[in-house]
């Protein structure tokens, strides 16, 4: 294999999991080239990955026909040897499927599928992880079945890191896309008044989770966490959650950060469940869900905006502990 694209432009958390897939195609053909496409905005987070040649874009806020063509394109010139297509939707199908790449692995469930030379099962529920659903696509080649995402901070990311994270400290990321993939605010209310006492607490997030994670800040009984939501980077919040006494996640994007820089977390799932997947893989790593037996959970793969039941017991009747904890 001379040439390899990776295809995977679904959101931060997949691009991060598909990261083992770039690893041990670079294990097995170490002479190879390796290009992979991710969605717009995502690219920053392949920052400093040597086995990775080039990071194409798929920038669909100026047209996505368009983009789609003008990827197609430009991949057919490349000739790749190898197209691998993790994502499991259309518009990347195409571009997997119309590559002219001698050989198509991709998902059977992609609706272009049949554009594949081989199809591959994704099934979600059994437990299996979504790191080995990846690699199982390089089973042939002899691909070992499970291996731990790697995110690469540079130097000046891990400085700016030690300039914030000096002595102890925990970090947490209350923000989610989905309202019911999100610890309830009291719960992180709660976790803040009590490591508040061991340590110095910052809140990560994005530029659009500033107002959310000051408004939990306010109602904490010392308002002394920090909020650092929409300051730092990917890659420099990656490399302060590496050094973190413990990191706090929900079932979202940096749960999988953590995973990829082997630092320590702790996860909360409310309405989706660990079996989808998509859980911790981080060595010093624990899940925490309601344990009681809800007939309505889970209630889907990516979760809701709201609670389809009104009372969010998934979220609210997490045990969070504390007083097991140190």
């Amino acid at each position: 294999m001379k040439k390899i694209l990776i295809i995977q432009t679904a959101f931060l958390g997949d691009v991060i999991l598909a990261t083992p897939v770039i690893s041990e195609l670079k294990r097995l053909f170490p002479s190879s080239e390796i290009d992979i496409l991710v969605r717009k905005g995502n690219e920053s987070l392949l920052a400093n990955n040597l086995k990775i040649n080039s990071v194409f874009t798929f920038d669909k806020k100026n047209g996505k026909i368009k983009a789609i063509i003008s990827l197609i394109k430009k991949f057919r010139k490349e000739q790749y040897d190898l197209v691998i297509n993790l994502h499991r939707f259309g518009s990347s199908g195409i571009i997997a499927g119309l590559s002219k790449g001698k050989k198509r692995y991709g998902f059977a469930k992609n609706p272009f599928s049949f554009l594949y030379t081989k199809k591959f099962n994704h099934e979600i529920g059994n437990g299996k992880h979504e790191v080995e659903r990846n690699l199982s696509i390089l089973k042939e080649f002899g691909a070992i079945e499970k291996l731990r995402p790697e995110l690469f901070p540079s130097e000046d990311d891990f400085l700016i890191a030690d300039q914030i994270g000096n002595g102890t400290y925990f970090c947490f990321a209350p923000a989610s896309v989905w309202f019911t993939k999100q610890l309830p605010v009291s719960k992180w209310v709660e976790l803040i008044n009590y490591y508040t006492e061991f340590g110095t607490i910052y809140l990560l997030g994005g530029k659009g989770d500033v107002d959310f994670c000051n408004s939990i800040i306010e109602q904490t009984e010392s308002k002394m966490g920090i909020n650092l939501a929409g300051q730092l980077n990917l890659l420099e919040s990656a490399a302060l959650m590496k050094n973190a006494t413990r990191n706090f996640v929900n079932d979202s994007g940096p749960l999988h950060i953590a995973s990829a820089m082997n630092a320590p977390v702790t996860s909360f799932f409310c309405s989706t469940v660990p079996d989808f997947g998509f859980g911790p893989l981080s060595d010093d790593s624990e899940i925490k869900q309601d344990v009681e037996k809800l007939a309505c959970r889970p209630c889907g793969l990516h979760g809701h905006k709201a609670c389809p039941k009104e009372n969010f017991k998934c979220g609210n009747n997490i045990d969070l502990g504390l007083s097991n904890e140190a």
